[in-house]
């Protein structure tokens, strides 16, 4: 793999800049990934030759947006190995799919009384929609404890998974931690005991072989725009019977079937879920960065960036003052290490990594539930993807020196 980067990293020329008059490491991809060539190309090439609605037009223009608008649906199949490519429904990202869930299909099928599993790594996009379908249901939310390698406690998920439980969402892999939760196991408690299993792949389905079928979930949601895409794509896969029973959120355009003056019937699923007009071109570039994905291999991204946590977390951790979150196994850490420098604000780390042109982020990420579960305010996040080397690595490692020479 090492000798491909080269290659894969030509197609990505905004990491050929400088910033702060330093070459730019960019170790933010779990905020969003950078984008090829090949996806920016898309957006362009559909607006220069192909630009028009889907699915409501005869004319030329018309069928080549949709052939190409429905052929990503085919490829979103293909990379989950989905039974069907009508159980795959655009959104526009992660937050959108698990609102669409709650809102669209668990709020009609809880009580009081029911209860709902996460875990304390939960990202607030699989936390917030529960809390609200909770205060209008009279359901409750359970939370399962992390074990000491950051992941879910399977000893823990099997007490907290009772007849009670009705759904059990959880991150297959950390946007904090880094971590990998055992889904396949936690999916066969949950339907042992009757309940459903919502995934959210946003930072697992970029980096790992991801098959809905093998794993048995029920549900998957992730973002487009965390695995080479566009910003504003995401996907929503659903199995076709439950997506069949739940209910649009977005009503009007194009998902309709017929309206009369008193009531309206919906077209099929997907398409019924699909309201308005949709993001046509970012769907399309989307199908792109899923064939250089593809041409890649998600086995052997995922192989690579093991090997790039196994070179750059030992040499973090020599770093004096290097405060790790999540296990110190390299193994452990799906291309993200989360930590601080003992006595500097993550915000200081950052500013002055950036100095150096290394681009991190800094903050709760989206999961003030786990920041205070680690007894910290906030951390600072290196995330690799497959277009990082070790180099950069490196580079990394010797800006948090400086970093830590610099406030000493």
């Amino acid at each position: 793999m090492d000798k491909k980067i080269n290659k894969y990293r030509a197609d990505f020329p905004i990491l050929e800049q400088k910033v702060n008059g330093e070459p730019l490491v960019y170790l933010d991809n779990a905020a969003t990934t950078q984008k090829p060539k090949q996806v920016v190309q898309a957006l362009v090439d559909y607006y220069y030759h192909d630009n028009a609605n889907v699915h409501r037009g005869v004319h030329t223009l018309a069928q080549r947006a949709t052939t190409a608008y429905e052929a990503t649906r085919k490829k979103v199949q293909k990379l989950i190995n989905a039974p069907s490519e009508r159980e795959v429904v655009y959104t526009k990202g992660t937050t959108e799919a698990l609102n669409w869930i709650v809102k669209g299909y668990a709020e009609k099928n809880l009580a009081p009384g029911d209860e709902i599993v996460l875990s304390y790594q939960e990202h607030h996009s699989n936390i917030v929609p529960w809390q609200e379908i909770c205060a209008k249901t009279g359901a409750k939310l359970v939370y399962l404890e992390l074990n000491k390698r950051g992941q879910v406690d399977l000893a823990d998920a099997q007490k907290k998974i009772t007849a009670k439980t009705k759904f059990v969402s959880l991150a297959q892999v950390s946007n904090v931690l880094g971590a990998l939760a055992p889904i396949k196991e936690l999916a066969e408690l949950a339907h042992a005991k009757g309940a459903l299993m919502i995934v959210d792949g946003a930072q697992s389905v970029p980096h790992i072989p991801v098959d809905v079928q093998e794993l048995g979930i029920d549900f998957l949601a992730f973002s487009g725009h965390k695995l080479l895409g566009p910003t504003g794509t995401g996907i929503l896969w659903g199995r076709l019977e439950l997506l069949e029973a739940m209910d649009p959120l977005d009503l009007g355009g194009e998902m309709i079937e017929f309206v009369g003056l008193e009531h309206a019937t919906f077209k099929e699923v997907p398409w019924k879920f699909e309201g308005g007009t949709q993001n046509i071109a970012g769907v399309i570039a989307l199908g792109k960065a899923l064939d250089q994905l593809q041409e890649i291999g998600l086995a052997e991204i995922e192989a690579y960036e093991t090997e790039l946590m196994r070179y750059v977390l030992p040499k973090l951790q020599a770093v004096p003052g290097f405060e790790l979150y999540g296990s110190p196994d390299p193994n452990d850490h799906k291309g993200i290490i989360s930590f601080n420098l003992a006595g500097l604000h993550p915000h200081d780390t950052a500013t002055a990594l950036d100095m150096e042109g290394v681009a991190i982020r800094a903050g709760h990420h989206c999961a003030q539930p786990l920041m205070k579960y680690l007894g910290i305010a906030a951390s600072a996040r290196a995330s690799f993807y497959f277009y990082n080397t070790k180099a950069e690595a490196d580079k990394l490692v010797e800006a948090l020196k400086k970093t830590r020479e610099f406030f000493k």
